[in-house]
């Protein structure tokens, strides 16, 4: 009796820890490819607009995003996880909305800054919910979070950010960023899984 509930405990430590693993590859492989389309979207935001007024401030947030890739860059290394293969796609779609929204003005490209930033910080904040619950698979990776923790941060700053610098007076602003958090929701649940 007392080996079949050693067993048992074994057995179910063993399903909690490949489900905790499961859902740790999940979240490292969504936010390496969320931070692969955002240097996107600033390096392409910089083509248009990098010789303006705007473009110191869009290359500090560039800055960011490629320290917050290299971050997930190493943690898909660390966990040996599976990066998206949509990845060339992230990187095209990224460039082409900053190039888009560039194209537009300096407050639309803000304007795409505020609508991604929103989903992205509402995205970490559901990550970090779902990794200290209290249900299985409950992992508690102090690297893991710490790192979420201190880039959904920056992508707040980066956030109001957008807002400082007439982000709401881009034309269309309200339909513009429906269509690109709508957008970004999408392709986060392509990339969990692909």
């Amino acid at each position: 009796m007392l080996q079949l509930t050693i067993r048992s405990i074994h057995t179910d430590a063993k399903l909690l820890k490949q489900r905790c693993s499961k859902l740790v590859d999940r979240i490292i492989r969504v936010d390496q490819a969320g931070e692969l389309g955002a240097n996107q979207i600033y390096r392409g935001q910089l083509v248009i607009l990098g010789h303006t007024k705007a473009g110191k401030t869009i290359r500090h947030m560039w800055e960011q995003e490629r320290a917050h890739k290299a971050a997930f860059d190493r943690l898909v290394n660390e966990y040996r996880v599976r990066p998206s293969a949509l990845q060339p796609v992230w990187r095209v779609a990224g460039f082409a909305l900053g190039l888009g929204t560039a194209l537009l003005g300096e407050r639309a490209a803000m304007a795409c800054t505020v609508a991604v930033e929103s989903v992205i910080v509402e995205h970490y904040n559901d990550q970090l919910r779902t990794l200290m619950c209290d249900e299985p698979p409950r992992c508690t990776d102090k690297v893991l979070l710490e790192t979420i923790r201190r880039i959904r941060d920056e992508e707040q700053e980066q956030h109001d950010t957008g807002l400082e610098h007439g982000a709401e007076q881009a034309p269309f602003y309200r339909a513009l960023t429906s269509l690109i958090k709508s957008g970004c929701r999408t392709a986060i649940k392509i990339a969990e899984k692909v």
